[in-house]
């Protein structure tokens, strides 16, 4: 490779939403950003134990824009396989990191593969936090050969962050995953300028979202129709951000008294233990949501809230008296204690379930949001009289209007922009509407791609 030239390779989360893992050489150096898990088939499930398009023990530094685990979940991997450098990150991703991390070796410790037992194991873990740095925003990476590095926040979940690099006199911005800003609890993503090359995600790129405030009168219309049929409401929720979010704004509906009184069950072990990292890490929420702690105010606790971290607290909750709200993972009801909730709730035509992200395809939640009469659950047929709700708006990405407007801050100086992180549809919608809209060359790099920043 020439004397100050870059190459960036994208090794996985082009053209698919999940697995981010992109590869920057330069001045003798490679570095990774991102190591995440592919999610949602199974075609993409067995392409994570395949080899990466790298050595992992030539890499000197893997830098992490956040803590979702499409863009952590291969880190054991790579340790496995001989990577010995660096990893870094925020301060707040590093501690969710191992929470995210240990309920992942849970979870692949069912399977059979005997290479999955091998890679994913406490021991690959314990090593990659002995080799893993946590730094606040804007703090100086200190790394030699002539690049000049920082993280900036994203504000699409607690620590995420861009990945901001400067090399010989260019400005690099990796996005990461864009928050959908304003949030209730987290600060807006930090504007961009001066930037020569960009690599953003594109996940709600060909759509948008409902407004928030549409969204918040929607979830307490639901909650008091459940009320008012004495029901249980099930909300499927991700453990990391959704579930803290939707805390947040159920604090505020019953201190103000918006809606009835009733039991509200947080129902699952790693949203509680994350949750607790939230509390730590507070001073990275917004304005808003910071005065409010520092009044005193639990913002993840309220009157009726009860946090059931054991197994035996999680069944008792189907014998206590109705109404109730019962909040637990998983989000697209792909596993977690959701399952046993929705087993036992689903056939009652009094009750609801609420979904409130994105459902995968193949998942049962993506079943119940298309209509199913009935699913399977731990291998049992159970028919679906509940009544199924749908809000919008709970992402925590960026839509498309936003994207737009995030690039338009910097297009003046831009010379590329490569989209990824999204399915071809919403990438190749974003692109055109870069091109259109601000007159910006885009394109949406496919997976194994290089390119060559002079």
């Amino acid at each position: 490779m020439e004397q100050k030239e870059l190459k960036i390779t994208f090794c996985s989360g082009a053209g698919s939403v999940t697995g981010a893992n992109f590869l920057l050489e330069g001045e003798g150096k490679k570095f990774l950003v991102d190591c995440g898990l592919e999610q949602g088939t199974s075609v993409a499930d067995q392409t994570n134990w395949s080899s990466f398009l790298y050595n992992p023990s030539e890499i000197d530094i893997l830098f992490i824009t956040h803590a979702h685990i499409d863009h952590i979940g291969r880190i054991p991997k790579l340790i496995q396989e001989g990577f010995k450098g660096r990893i870094i990150s925020t301060d707040a991703t590093h501690e969710l990191a191992r929470p995210m991390l240990e309920d992942t070796i849970r979870i692949l410790a069912h399977e059979e593969d005997l290479a999955i037992h091998e890679m994913y194991t406490e021991k690959n873990l314990e090593r990659a936090l002995e080799l893993w740095e946590g730094i606040p925003y804007h703090q100086n990476i200190n790394i030699d050969h002539g690049f000049k590095m920082q993280f900036l926040d994203s504000g699409h979940i607690l620590g995420s962050a861009m990945l901001e690099i400067i090399y010989n006199g260019k400005k690099i911005v990796f996005t990461g995953d864009l928050g959908n800003s304003p949030s209730p609890l987290l600060r807006d993503t930090e504007k961009l300028s001066g930037v020569d090359y960009l690599i953003m995600e594109s996940v709600y790129g060909d759509r948008n979202h409902v407004d928030r405030d549409v969204r918040r009168k929607r979830l307490e219309a639901v909650i008091e129709d459940n009320y008012g049929r004495q029901g249980v409401l099930v909300i499927p929720t991700f453990s990391l951000e959704r579930s803290q979010e939707l805390l947040y704004e159920l604090n505020d509906f019953v201190e103000n008294k918006r809606i009835p009184q009733m039991p509200i069950f947080f129902d699952s072990p790693l949203a509680i233990r994350l949750t607790s990292v939230y509390k730590k890490f507070s001073h990275y929420f917004n304005e808003e949501a910071q005065q409010t702690v520092n009044s005193g105010d639990d913002i993840f606790a309220f009157p009726g809230m009860k946090s059931t971290p054991e197994t035996e607290d999680s069944k008792a909750i189907l014998h206590s008296s109705n109404p109730k709200i019962i909040i637990a993972g998983s989000g697209m009801s792909n596993g977690g204690r959701v399952l046993h909730h929705e087993k036992n709730y689903l056939p009652d035509p009094n009750n609801t379930i609420l979904l409130t992200g994105y459902q995968a395809y193949g998942t049962l939640g993506r079943h119940i949001m298309e209509g199913a009469d009935e699913v399977k659950i731990n291998g049992e047929i159970v028919p679906i009289r509940a009544k199924i709700e749908q809000i919008d708006g709970y992402s925590g990405h960026k839509d498309s209007d936003h994207l737009i407007e995030f690039v338009e801050q910097t297009a003046d100086s831009l010379k590329q922009v490569y989209v990824v992180m999204g399915e071809p549809k919403s990438s190749l919608f974003l692109v055109q509407r870069l091109r259109d809209y601000l007159g910006v060359d885009a394109q949406a790099p496919s997976q194994g791609d290089s390119i060559i920043i002079s």
